[in-house]
């Protein structure tokens, strides 16, 4: 699999947590993450994944003004997702298949703050 950022080789990781094995890929480049359906939310709720995310947020920052991407498993152009708790954290994501993170996104998507509650508290009573 290519990753739909940079078209970078996707490599496969694995991640032991108490429930069993997660899988999931990891660009060989940029270090972006893709994320079958389920397996971000058991990673963020696993002890201390956060050294799976070693990729520069920097770059990752660079490569997330990339909007329109395909699915790298269907090819279909995937949404543009606001995290529902994390209302700053952009990610793009095909409802059949996956969710795309670049590098440093998944660590600030496992670490939600006390402001990434707040903020999520002002953003629902503004009605985002």
């Amino acid at each position: 699999m290519d990753c739909p950022k940079c078209n970078g080789e996707m490599n496969e990781r694995k991640f032991r947590t108490l429930e069993g094995l997660v899988l999931f890929d990891q660009c060989s480049m940029c270090k972006g993450f893709w994320f079958d359906n389920g397996e971000a939310e058991k990673l963020k709720d696993a002890y201390e994944p956060d050294f799976i995310d070693s990729g520069d947020p920097e770059t990752g920052k660079e490569f997330n003004k990339i909007r329109d991407i395909d699915c790298p498993r269907c090819g279909d152009r995937m949404e543009l997702v606001n995290d529902e708790k994390q209302r700053h954290i952009q990610l793009e994501v095909c409802r059949a298949h996956g969710v795309y993170m670049d590098a440093g996104e998944f660590r600030d998507f496992k670490n939600e703050t006390v402001m990434d509650a707040f903020r999520g508290v002002a953003a629902f009573i503004r009605g985002e």
